[in-house]
Order: structure tokens, then sequence, then C-alpha cells
């Protein structure tokens, strides 16, 4: 991974857990969930995640039937788990290449290929989130869970995120980033084509059941803590804490996730010890249980860290030895030429 990269993410994720840790101190020490009726409803959390990785598992295996990759359904099950559990501790969001690394030698696809149906997942993903963040702040909330209802300041702040945008977007240029993820992206671009279809209608409406089960934790969580949040609040706080938790950041999103979860809480009428008492109980639903599930399969069933640095040593050999060289044409042999002694006299 690019060090720079690496350091930025370490830098966003310090600075948004500062901010959390600084801001949760000021506020009245957290209640955990104690009792019949807040333990049943973490169980309840608990199972409903469960269902919901199942359906995420479902979907990328369907994802790979419609672009003719066949895997089977209990590696898109159990290696979901996987890639999970290496967001969770591996940087740069790593679980996504443990998938791709883990699945290619299954199911005899290339890597490329497998890939694609990643970047599916991804753009299902992002439609779905902005269209529930949407819905429910506009239609539903009311600008009370935005940063600021005055609109001259959010123009300003909007304003000044597309400048922010267009810097980036110019830096990147100048290295000519666009360019090599146009060259790398091409050959991965099948799956998300094939998005384009009735098959890919049916994986969005399945993408909003998702999000829906999502927030059916998050809803859960809530009632464990005391926290009187809507179906609604649970959705705009979905798609809010993983649009924030996009943001390069540490493993787990450790500090942006959190960040978002506080202020999104807060927004939703949370008092400050409600808050810090959900953050807890979320973020312990959301990534311990997932993170020690992915573990076991990836040691039981798919060789462990072993196969796993084998293969991503394998991966790293072939790129950087970079595509095969066509051999050089064979060069005709000198004639020789004669010694003074064998040269003919005039």
């Amino acid at each position: 991974m690019n060090r720079r990269f690496a350091l930025i993410q370490a830098l966003v994720s310090l600075v948004a857990l500062a901010a959390v840790v600084w801001w949760a101190t000021k506020q009245e020490a957290p209640e955990l969930p104690s009792g019949a009726e807040a333990i049943a409803w973490l169980v309840a959390s608990l199972l409903i995640y469960a269902v919901a990785t199942l359906v995420r598992g479902e979907r990328w295996h369907r994802i790979l039937v419609i672009t003719n990759v066949h895997a089977r359904r209990r590696d898109c099950y159990g290696l979901t788990c996987v890639g999970y559990m290496g967001n969770n501790v591996l940087p740069a969001r790593a679980g996504e290449v443990l998938r791709v690394v883990l699945l290619s030698p299954r199911c005899d696809a290339s890597k490329r290929a497998v890939a694609g149906s990643i970047v599916a997942e991804r753009l299902l993903d992002v439609i779905a989130l902005a269209v529930i963040f949407v819905v429910t702040v506009y239609g539903v909330l009311g600008s009370d869970v935005l940063p600021t209802s005055h609109p001259i300041l959010m123009a300003g702040i909007i304003g000044l995120a597309l400048l922010a945008l267009a810097l980036v977007v110019w830096v990147l240029r100048r290295h000519h980033f666009f360019e090599r993820v146009r060259d790398w992206l091409r050959p991965i671009a099948d799956s998300p084509r094939a998005l384009l279809s009735v098959n890919g209608v049916v994986l969005l409406l399945a993408t909003f059941v998702l999000w829906s089960l999502e927030a059916a934790v998050y809803l859960a969580v809530a009632r464990s803590v005391d926290l009187d949040i809507s179906m609604t609040g649970a959705l705009y706080l979905v798609a809010l804490t993983n649009f924030v938790a996009a943001l390069p950041a540490a493993p787990g999103s450790i500090g942006t996730f959190d960040a978002a979860v506080a202020w999104g809480a807060k927004r939703l009428g949370a008092s400050g010890s409600a808050a810090v008492s959900y953050l807890i109980m979320l973020r312990f639903v959301l990534y311990v249980p997932i993170t020690l599930v992915g573990f076991v399969i990836l040691i039981v069933g798919y060789g462990g860290w072993s196969k796993l640095r084998e293969a991503l040593r394998t991966e790293r050999e072939v790129i950087e030895a970079g595509p095969p060289q066509p051999p050089r044409p064979a060069q005709p042999k000198p004639t020789p030429q004669p010694s003074g002694a064998e040269a003919p006299t005039a």
C-alpha cells in the first residue's frame, strides 16, 4: 500500500477518534444494556445482521452468475464474512482483495472478473444509500439532521466541498491518475455493465432490502439502550455512517464511523450519554462478531494466513513482473572474416 495513503488514513482516524473521545468525556457515563428486554434486543440485532450478511453473500453470488462466473454459493457466503474481517483488521479495505484472491482460483475466473463483481456491488450500494439518504432527510426528517439549516451557510459548505473536489481532480489529472484507472478498470467492466438489465433492477431492489435489514440492526441496538429512534431515523443513520465510513481511515473505520454515529444520534435527539452507549453497542454488534466468524472461516476453509500470504505474494510478483515480453527476433550470425594469412592476394 502507498505509504502516503496509509499516513492519510492514520491521520484521519486519529483526528476523528480524538474528537469523539474528547466529546464523550464531556458526557455523562454511558449505561450499557442490562435486563432481559435489553439483552433480547441485542440478540435480535445479531440475528438480523446474520440474515443481512446472508443476503450480501447471495447478492454477490447472483452478480457472479449473470457475468458467467461459476462460483459456489458456499464460497460467496463464506468469503463475504472473510471480506468483512479483512476490512476490519487490515488497512485500505483489504478485505475486498481477500475475496478476489481467495475466490478466483476456486471458480477458474480471472481476478479482474471477480473484482468486477465487487465493483458492481459497490455501485448498487452507492445508488441505494444515496436514495435512502435523500428520501429520509428531505422527505421525512427535514433539515434538522443536516449540519445546518441556514441555506447560505449550507451553500457555502457545498461550494467548499466542490472546490476541494475540483482541486483533487486537478492534482490527479496532472499525475495521469484517471488514465491509469481507466486502463485498469476496462477489463473488469463486465459486471457493472451487466447491471443494466432486468437482473440489475432485481439486484437493486435486493440492495434496498439489504440496507433495510441493516437499518433494523441499528434500530434494535437503539432499543437495547433505550434510545427512541424511528425506522426512518435508523435508515438515515445507515446512510450517513456508511458514507462517512468510506472516507480514508484506519481498519474498521476507526474514528470516522464513531464520529458519524455520535453526530447522527445527537441530531435525532439522543442525549450525550445515550449516544455514547449507542455508539459502543453498535460498534460491537457490527464489527466484533463478523470479524471473529470471518477469521474462523479463513482458518478452517481457506488455508489461513499462510495461504493468504502465498496468494498475495504470487499476485504481487506477477504485477511487478509486468506483461510478458514478446520474444526478440533471432539476429543473423556474422560472417567470419578470413585472417591475414588466408586473405586472397590481389
